[in-house]
């Protein structure tokens, strides 16, 4: 049964591959045996991501590409293309936040997240689907979030957003299922990175609430996605499509 978790002669790519969680989708995935593809805007971010693979003795390439740009996107497909025969998984990551009220939040913050976090993950999907449809399948997993299905104040267009790329998922798993590719969404509770890592030890009262409500007692760790991410990608979840698979301590059991 094992063996159906690994990824060996499978290629990976994963967008906003430099931040904390794109580097933990690339060390999961090259640990099961893939090439990983690392693609983003922050040249400095992808390559130390992708030397952190390197040096365990995996395989990283970085290709740098603005999720809604859609110019680069297929320039990034095509590349992967012509280096690897298509990506067999894709894994949509990239995303932004914006911690304001509604009347707080001005046109163009709204507009910002629904260009990286929803069309950011259409386009990519549009450019990196035909060739696992060309290849009789693959594996897509959309980055979503415990506001795909819960609300939460100082969060209206994040919440909306994350919502979209749930839903994008559930209606593509119809369209894309026949040529064998799987669309799932993972979400994750608030993940501690290096983006949060300061506030939430300077400002706890902001966290203190999702602690509360969250089974196990505690915010979630880069790592504790590592499994999820590992069965949406491989083979042992080839009969999982159009889920939301919640990581996040028991806080949505509530």
């Amino acid at each position: 049964m094992l063996e159906r978790f690994r990824l060996d002669g499978r290629v990976a790519v994963i967008t906003g591959g430099g931040g904390g969680l794109g580097s933990l989708a690339a060390r999961t995935f090259a640990g099961a045996g893939a090439d990983v593809v690392l693609l983003g805007r922050n040249a400095g971010k992808l390559d130390a991501a992708a030397a952190e693979v390197r040096q365990a003795g995996g395989s990283a390439t970085v290709i740098h590409a603005d999720v809604t740009s859609r110019a680069d996107l297929e320039k990034a497909a095509q590349r992967v293309a012509a280096d690897f025969g298509g990506a067999d998984i894709l894994f949509n990551n990239a995303g932004i936040t914006s911690p304001r009220l509604l009347l707080d939040t001005e046109p163009d913050e709204w507009q910002s997240l629904i260009d990286v976090n929803v069309t950011g993950t259409y386009l990519t999907t549009r450019a990196f689907a035909p060739a696992m449809i060309a290849k009789g399948g693959g594996r897509i997993v959309n980055m979503g979030s415990i506001l795909s299905a819960r609300g939460m104040a100082n969060r209206v267009a994040y919440c909306t957003t994350k919502a979209a790329v749930a839903n994008m998922a559930a209606a593509l798993a119809f369209e894309l299922g026949p040529h064998g590719v799987t669309v799932n969404t993972l979400a994750p509770t608030v993940i501690v990175t290096d983006l949060n890592r300061e506030a939430v030890k300077t400002q706890p009262e902001l966290y203190e609430g999702v602690v509360r409500r969250t089974a196990l007692g505690r915010l979630g760790q880069p790592e504790d996605l590592s499994g999820a991410l590992l069965l949406l990608a491989s083979d042992a979840g080839a009969f999982i499509t159009g889920q939301t698979i919640f990581v996040d301590g028991g806080y949505t059991a509530g």
